[in-house]
């Protein structure tokens, strides 16, 4: 099914990132503009915290469907990718104990970063860093550090900076670990959600003749969905994915991975074809969020 058709009315955005993590508008606002958008529903899936699913609700109420969601690392011996989470229990002491447990990951990593830059002897502090963290947020990530690094004069640009410095094999990465892909998707479940492997095309598994191979062990492990329309999937991309879900029995989802500035190029609501997800990926998502708790 092409989203080159869906009305913004019709349409929703299951990826989006609010202050609360790396994004640049708070959840107030991230609701506002996917209201003024005209999108018929809008969930936020920050980083490793769900700081900002209270204030999104209540943003939402009467205006907006709201569907509450994470993202979360997972790396195993397989690789690593970002899984989604779906319509869990918020108030799961689980789910919020091993978030603040990643949140001391993400501290740990950063602190490395830190120690790197003062030994390349860059003209950059924590201080600088903090000042580019939005109010409320509960996440200091790489897109901070990629911000102050822009305002210092190290870089010219975000995507220099990733490049240059912050990357995966650049001189001021570190990996902050994770879950393994089987527990996260335990986790979720326990929660009450579903677990749904992000943006495919941008792992390792982009080609969906590995991906075909890696979800046989996913199935297994325990994964429900995979996001089929995202806003970097080509149109190739979208049918293959959208066949491997259905051949695989997983629920398709669809978002923009909004982040509003660190991402100018990603538009909030369109998911693929120029356009939103398709209201049939979210119900899709409440019915397996359904049937996996009965």
């Amino acid at each position: 099914m092409s989203t080159s058709s869906i009305p913004f009315s019709e349409g929703v955005d299951l990826h989006a990132h609010t202050s609360a993590s790396d994004g640049s508008l708070s959840p107030t606002e991230l609701v506002d503009k996917a209201v003024g958008l005209g999108l018929r529903a809008i969930a936020v899936t920050d980083h490793d915290t769900i700081g900002g699913l209270a204030e999104g609700r209540a943003a939402a109420l009467g205006r907006i469907e709201f569907v509450p969601g994470v993202e979360l690392s997972t790396e195993d011996e397989n690789g690593r990718f970002h899984m989604l989470g779906y319509l869990f229990d918020q108030d799961s002491a689980e789910l919020g104990e091993t978030l603040e447990e990643l949140r001391r990951r993400r501290a740990a990593r950063n602190e490395k970063i830190m120690a790197k830059v003062r030994e390349y002897d860059l003209p950059l502090t924590w201080d600088d860093v903090l000042a580019e963290l939005k109010e409320g947020g509960e996440i200091v990530a790489r897109p901070h550090i990629a911000s102050a690094m822009v305002k210092k004069g190290i870089v010219t640009t975000r995507q220099e900076a990733f490049d240059k410095w912050l990357a995966t094999g650049a001189p001021l990465y570190f990996s902050k670990g994770g879950l393994t892909a089987k527990d996260a998707a335990a986790l979720l479940h326990r929660a009450g959600g579903i677990s749904v492997m992000a943006h495919p095309a941008l792992t390792k598994w982009a080609d969906p003749d590995k991906l075909a191979e890696y979800l046989v062990t996913l199935k297994d492990e325990g994964i429900d969905g995979l996001e089929v329309y995202y806003s970097q999937h080509t149109t190739e991309q979208v049918d293959a994915y959208r066949d491997l879900a259905d051949r695989f029995g997983l629920v398709k989802t669809g978002g923009s991975d909004f982040h509003g500035d660190p991402k100018p190029h990603v538009p909030l609501g369109i998911a693929a074809h120029g356009g939103p997800a398709p209201y049939s990926v979210l119900e899709a998502v409440r019915a397996a969020a359904t049937a996996a708790r009965t």
